[in-house]
């Protein structure tokens, strides 16, 4: 880590300082990871990605959604039809998260495959 950040700073001063402390800030929310894995294959609309979200409220979807809009890592498109229509979809930058995704789903599986051996002490 950079040695020029002190010590005893916060992450939010850290952020745009610090590469993981401002990777942590961006997908902090706790679905913002999986969000981003459903966006993956194209634009999803409000209620077909809430549908995939396991028990997620619409009002938690909604911020989740506003905080990776604000981040630049999602992009918000609302057709003027009617009903409304509002798709969302990955960003250039969303995109360029990829590569993390999967190495959390190759790590996710050999974390299962650990809890399957028996090596779990919960």
């Amino acid at each position: 880590m950079n040695q020029a950040i002190e010590a005893d700073s916060t992450v939010e001063e850290r952020f745009g300082k610090c590469p993981y402390a401002t990777a942590q800030s961006l997908i902090a929310g706790k679905w913002a990871v999986l969000i981003m894995h459903y966006l993956e294959d194209g634009p999803v609309r409000f209620n077909e990605l809430q549908r995939l979200m396991p028990k997620m409220t619409h009002a938690t979807l909604s911020v989740q959604l506003k905080s990776l809009v604000s981040s630049g890592l999602v992009e918000r498109k609302q057709y003027e039809s009617l009903p409304p229509k509002v798709e969302y979809s990955l960003t250039d930058m969303g995109r360029k998260f990829h590569p993390v995704i999967e190495a959390l789903k190759v790590w996710g599986q050999a974390y299962i495959d650990y809890l399957n051996a028996g090596n779990s002490s919960a």
